[in-house]
């Protein structure tokens, strides 16, 4: 967890993403809504460097969110944008919560990846689609850009992409198909990373020692709020199985005679509901190890309810009136954006995240093909 976090939080400190959403500005020009699919395409990649949402969502809310307001874009689109695509590192890899869940459930960690990678990618291209068929159907919602800015030579689209997208694409596809491959674990494939972007950083001349230090700094904050949580995961998970806690919810739940589709379903409501007032910290420490147990009963793999899990727990960071990802938008956002308009913005981002969780309910295999190609 630590070098992951530290290869996060070095390619933010670095600037690199800013590089890359210039670039893939400039490649998707001509795209309706191009501003706003470019901050998610960035948001997708940059969840693939790090999966600590406050920072993808405040760094892209003061890189792409003036740029989008400035060019005449629709507030609520923008913030949507932006908040939605910020919570993608809550499941696609390297994701800390697929570390903690892992950890907890005693599930491969390499296999929650494969698993995790699809429906990443999955609910992320849907989130483009909705916004390309938004303006589609309402252009100014997200006026064209002037020709100056849409007419860029291919030689000079080309290049920005050659220098900022595919090194950064590069380092993180080796890291993730080291891991995934069995080439590395993934402790160093993580090493191999934090390297890479180390020297990333010196390459664009982006490295300073303050910046180093920021990074190392918020590591170790990171890395020790994540250690508490496995103290207190295994503590509460080993006092309540003492105390008889398990016995008392498997004969509970045995009792209602509910189908194993119908567990699945009132498990990811509660986890739902509980996304409103708590965070994925809350939910993974204190009810993980209420429902683990009740998996060998109704017959479900604990990877294929992980990564339920990881698509719902996105939620939490959407749902009002906790909602931190709009939160983090609000303290950095101009300041006649109101957090209202922030809070509509996301709502049909979050229909789409429970759509996504629907599509992997109905085609488990989008979540399970990867891991059993693989693995098995």
């Amino acid at each position: 967890i630590p070098v992951f976090v530290f290869m996060g939080y070095l390619v933010e400190r670095a600037n690199l993403i800013e590089k890359l959403f210039r670039s893939l500005h400039l490649a998707m020009a001509s795209v309706p809504g191009s501003l706003a699919v470019a901050t998610l395409f960035t948001c997708a990649v940059f969840a693939t460097a790090t999966g600590i949402v406050g920072a993808v969502v405040t760094l892209m809310g003061l890189l792409a969110f003036p740029q989008m307001l400035k060019a005449g874009y629709d507030v609520r689109l923008s913030a949507g944008s932006v908040t939605a695509g910020g919570c993608l590192g809550i499941l696609i890899p390297p994701s800390v919560l697929l570390i903690v869940y892992g950890a907890t459930a005693g599930v491969s960690v390499v296999q929650l990846y494969a698993g995790a990678l699809l429906p990443g990618l999955m609910l992320a291209g849907m989130y483009m689609v909705y916004v390309i068929i938004r303006v589609l159907i309402n252009p100014a919602l997200a006026p064209k850009l002037p020709p100056e800015e849409r007419n860029i030579p291919i030689g000079a689209i080309l290049w920005s992409l050659l220098t900022s997208f595919f090194p950064l694409a590069l380092l993180i596809l080796s890291v993730l198909g080291a891991i995934m491959f069995g080439l590395a674990t993934p402790s160093e494939a993580a090493a191999i990373g934090a390297l890479g972007s180390l020297l990333l950083a010196l390459a664009y001349r982006a490295l300073t020692w303050q910046k180093l230090k920021e990074s190392v700094f918020l590591t170790a904050r990171t890395s020790a709020m994540v250690g508490w949580l496995f103290v207190g995961s295994f503590t509460f998970s080993a006092v309540f199985a003492a105390l008889g806690g398990d016995d008392l919810i498997r004969v509970f739940v045995v009792g209602l005679d509910l189908s194993p589709l119908t567990f699945l379903i009132v498990a990811q409501i509660i986890i739902f509901i509980l996304g409103w007032p708590l965070e994925w910290t809350e939910i993974i420490v204190i009810f993980m190890p209420i429902f683990l147990p009740l998996l060998d009963h109704f017959g479900i793999d604990p990877l294929f309810f992980g990564l339920l899990v990881a698509l719902n727990i996105q939620t939490s960071f959407l749902s009002p009136p906790v909602a931190m990802a709009p939160f983090y938008l609000k303290g950095v956002a101009p300041a006649h954006v109101s957090i209202n308009d922030i809070f509509k913005g996301v709502m049909p981002f979050l229909s789409i995240v429970v759509l996504a969780m629907v599509m992997l309910y109905v085609f488990p295999e989008i979540g399970l093909w990867l891991p059993r190609k693989l693995y098995e």
